[in-house]
């Protein structure tokens, strides 16, 4: 079901936002994109933009700045960054510190709807961690302009195989019908997947390990072509694959994200 009332199991994806320098022509783009509605937010949040589908939560938008609160010149990079659930915050991030990862930015309370804390895993991809109150994270999943997949793409697949199940036990298991990727699992149920960094080609050269966010789309073609107008580059054309079809793209400030007209699975 697209809809999410349940709290989020912890090791899973639970929300995502994006860090760019310019934070109204991020949510003018994704607005025409994928259909979101969001503005610039309180000072008291930093100006952090809820964008909503439907009125309903389904990612965040807010302007890269250093962490004590100033804007870098020259600007950060773009980047999307996925949070996984917990529900003990400090637990988990001392569990990540003891398994090999990095502690990049200290749990911290966010107003009274959460606590959060960004790290690292020992391939260096970073990913945040949220322990809910107020807000449970992405309200709408798995439809058209919302996200539908988080995929761990890692220069060291064994090493954060025992980071994951360590820290946030998150498991990992061969997927079938796709050799070389993996399900990352919670309690048996795939909740994400992970392969080596060469799984997809046309990344630039570099590309450190890092968590990409899938959005669902009506049309992949057409989507890639909209972004393509409106500014955005391709890094890896839509092409078709076992989940359905999707391509890996870039919007107009780098930042890097796949969108997928995804298959429904085979019957019986």
């Amino acid at each position: 079901m697209p809809d999410v009332s349940a709290p989020y199991q912890p090791g899973t994806p639970c929300w995502v936002d994006l860090m760019v320098p310019d934070q109204q022509a991020a949510l003018d783009f994704y607005r025409d994109l994928f259909g979101w509605q969001g503005e610039v937010g309180p000072p008291e949040t930093g100006g952090y933009a809820v964008c909503s589908l439907g009125g309903k939560p389904v990612a965040g938008i807010m302007t890269a700045m250093t962490p004590d609160g100033e804007v870098p010149d020259p600007p950060l990079p773009s980047v999307w960054t996925t949070y996984l659930a917990t529900d003990d915050l400090d637990a988990t991030q001392s569990a990540v510190s003891s398994s090999g990862g990095t502690v990049v930015m200290p749990a911290m309370d966010v107003l009274t709807l959460g606590r959060m804390a960004v790290v690292a895993d020992p391939s260096g991809a970073l990913f945040g961690l949220w322990q809910s109150r107020d807000f449970a994270g992405a309200a709408v999943v798995n439809e058209p302009g919302a996200v539908i997949w988080s995929e761990l793409n890692t220069s060291d697949p064994d090493a954060v195989t025992g980071f994951y199940a360590k820290s946030l036990g998150v498991k990992t298991a061969p997927m079938e019908g796709a050799e070389g990727y993996f399900a990352l699992e919670v309690d048996g149920r795939a909740v994400g997947g992970m392969q080596g960094l060469g799984g997809i080609d046309g990344l630039p050269p570099g590309t450190p390990s890092h968590w990409l966010t899938y959005f669902a789309v009506d049309d992949t073609d057409s989507t890639v072509d909209a972004l393509v107008r409106a500014g955005g580059s391709v890094l890896k054309p839509p092409f078709d694959m076992i989940a359905g079809r999707m391509a890996v793209v870039q919007d107009p400030q780098g930042g890097m994200f796949a969108v997928i007209n995804a298959s429904p699975p085979a019957s019986g």
